[in-house]
């Protein structure tokens, strides 16, 4: 019966294109190789290298079955890696909560090399409002957070602040108040204005200053229906930008505002939670997020 060790024979004489080149890859001698890929044909009951040619090169049915080989190699890398995590006591799995204003291209390079350094835990990412991503953390729904601040600080979870992000408040071109050169606090009670609510209430410390309210739980929702001039809201600023830029949205200039609305980031744990390697590592680097 064939084993692993001819399985990466096939593979390394197919790549490098000869026998002698294998054999110094795997740190063998030449001879081993050549029986081993010989038993391997007798096993299989395939010719899979010409060998007429003074390089050996591969047979139709040898090219068929050369994939299959090299993914039988990279299961076992992958199985080799999954008990080297266990030994090392690495998570096999982490959920992470976070609000989706906050999934930004920094963010993004931490979970890059969060899959170089833990590719075998797996990351589980929930999107939901900030009040909810409290509420998942301290039900253990989550094994980490990042949210924009409440102002609360609830004593069963551990809070650190990160960093504050910029909100515009933005409406439709077609909107009113774009055409305002200055905006008012009391020329906005007048428009509907959108801000965000999830399933444990309302979330994101942002003034709520008009009469009437429409609420939705994400602000790329919130973003497409300031887009569609169903009001006005207060967006963070990298979400808003692009649209800004283009001309598809506007940025109110408040008479109220000398600079940028900015709210508070924290990342958010359960005091309780056992700390492995894998959330131990990306706890650390989302401190540096801002």
């Amino acid at each position: 019966m064939y084993n692993l060790e001819q399985l990466r024979m096939f593979v390394e004489v197919a790549r490098t294109g000869s026998f002698s080149a294998c054999a110094r890859k795997l740190g063998k001698v030449q001879s081993s190789v050549s029986q081993g890929i010989a038993n391997l044909e007798i096993d299989l009951d395939v010719t899979l290298f010409d060998r007429r040619t003074r390089k050996p090169s591969l047979t139709l049915k040898g090219e068929h079955l050369l994939a299959y080989a090299d993914a039988v190699l990279q299961q076992t890398y992958e199985f080799d890696s999954a008990l080297k995590a266990l030994h090392h006591h690495h998570e096999t799995k982490l959920i992470l909560a976070i609000d989706d204003a906050l999934i930004t291209s920094v963010l993004e390079k931490v979970l890059s090399r969060f899959t170089l350094q833990f590719s075998t835990t797996t990351l589980s990412i929930h999107s939901v409002t900030s009040s909810d991503v409290v509420e998942l953390v301290r039900s253990g729904g989550a094994d980490l957070g990042l949210m924009f601040s409440e102002m609360l600080f609830p004593k069963d979870v551990d809070i650190c602040y990160l960093g504050n992000l910029p909100f515009y408040a933005v409406v439709s071109p077609k909107h009113p108040l774009a055409n305002y050169a200055e905006v008012s606090a009391s020329d906005l009670i007048p428009h509907r204005q959108l801000i965000i609510k999830g399933e444990h209430g309302a979330s994101v410390q942002v003034p709520i200053i008009s009469a009437q309210t429409w609420r939705g739980n994400n602000f790329s929702l919130l973003a497409d229906l300031v887009g569609l001039n169903f009001g006005w809201s207060y967006i963070p600023s990298h979400l808003v930008e692009k649209g800004i830029n283009s001309g598809d949205l506007c940025q109110l200039k408040l008479s109220f505002g000398h600079k940028d609305w900015r709210v508070p980031v924290e990342r958010i744990m359960s005091k309780n939670k056992a700390m492995g390697p894998a959330l131990t590592w990306l706890a650390n680097e989302l401190t540096h997020l801002f």
